[in-house]
């Protein structure tokens, strides 16, 4: 038995954890983060001003984030009896946000503290198979870290993802017997549930740069932990997460082919071109949610087939992808790409 088992109540052990361990996770964070989430909202304090790129249509408070991550905390604290580095990491990432949003730090700076981050956790991890694979990891942790605050600019967008997401982290760590990845993740999920009573279509919170940026990094840490303890395949990650991945890199990568400035804000992501063209956000909340789904059950499915099974797998979900992106920019295609 673990270490967190011995801490915790023995119901019934499932794969070196008791039942309580997981109910009690769940509960702490959800209910941490739905009540400060809530709180936060009464406060109304940094407001999120529409603008010409925006989706929404009036001033909305940005600090979701902080009830969100006070929740995984909380719930991290309350079922392994500490904190554990990795989330110390997101709330550094979290304080260099509320910095942004003080100061108004330069896009170098913040670039720079991503990736400090990701190097640092990079290295946590121990020895690699070879070292350069050690700046390409940073780089792709980097990567998510950014690419999570570029998705997250419609109602419920980022906190499905997030539940969809860490839960089926959750799922396959603790169907593969490691417990302590299973119950970290299941935090973070449960606190974006709590989240999302606030910000499920029409929002009233968002999560903002304090929520988003240490999210994107967890995603992307825990996914890399996964991996290195051997609990699932590298591309699962990649597969749970493709709803982001996919659209925030193809969207990037477009803008970059036209030499535009990648790092400003814009409206051309496939989400925003959805609501942009006539969907409302709760349709295209629904919609997403679907593929997020779809990624999950593929992503589990992956963990456990064998490399013919996998290599199917990921070779339809990717057609798939291919294929909702080319209806978007048949239906609604870029007409006037926004120049900063």
């Amino acid at each position: 038995m673990t270490a967190y088992g011995r801490r915790a109540l023995i119901i019934r052990p499932v794969n070196g954890l008791p039942y309580s361990t997981y109910l009690l996770a769940a509960a702490v964070a959800a209910v941490v983060s739905g009540v400060l989430v809530r709180v936060l909202l009464g406060l109304r304090i940094a407001l999120d001003n529409p603008n010409h790129r925006s989706l929404h249509t009036s001033p909305t408070p940005r600090t979701g984030g902080i009830g969100l991550l006070a929740g995984i905390v909380a719930a991290a604290v309350v079922s392994t009896g500490a904190v554990q580095p990795v989330f110390w990491i997101a709330l550094a990432l979290a304080a260099l946000s509320l910095g942004d949003d003080r100061w108004n730090l330069p896009a170098a700076a913040r670039l720079l503290g991503h990736l400090v981050a990701a190097a640092a956790f990079v290295l946590m991890l121990g020895e690699w198979p070879a070292m350069w694979l050690v700046p390409i990891l940073v780089l792709a942790l980097g990567w998510m870290t950014n690419l999570y605050n570029f998705m997250d600019g419609a109602d419920g967008l980022a906190g499905g993802m997030t539940m969809f997401g860490f839960g089926a982290f959750a799922i396959a760590a603790g169907m593969q017997g490691h417990g302590e990845i299973a119950v970290l993740s299941l935090c973070v999920a449960a606190a974006a549930a709590g989240f999302l009573l606030f910000n499920y279509p029409p929002a009233r919170i968002f999560m903002g740069d304090v929520g988003s940026i240490p999210v994107g990094f967890l995603a992307g840490a825990l996914g890399l932990l996964g991996w290195k303890e051997g609990v699932w395949p590298a591309v699962f990650p990649l597969i749970v997460f493709a709803p982001f991945i996919v659209d925030a890199s193809a969207t990037l990568a477009k803008r970059a082919l036209r030499r535009e400035k990648v790092w400003q804000a814009h409206r051309e992501h496939y989400y925003q071109r959805l609501i942009l063209g006539g969907w409302s956000h709760r349709r295209a909340a629904l919609a997403e949610y679907g593929l997020m789904a779809v990624c999950a059950a593929a992503g589990l499915l992956v963990t456990f087939a064998d490399l013919a099974v996998q290599t199917v797998l990921v070779a339809m979900l990717a057609l798939l992808l291919i294929v909702l992106m080319a209806l978007v920019d048949r239906h609604w295609p870029l007409r006037r790409p926004e120049h900063a």
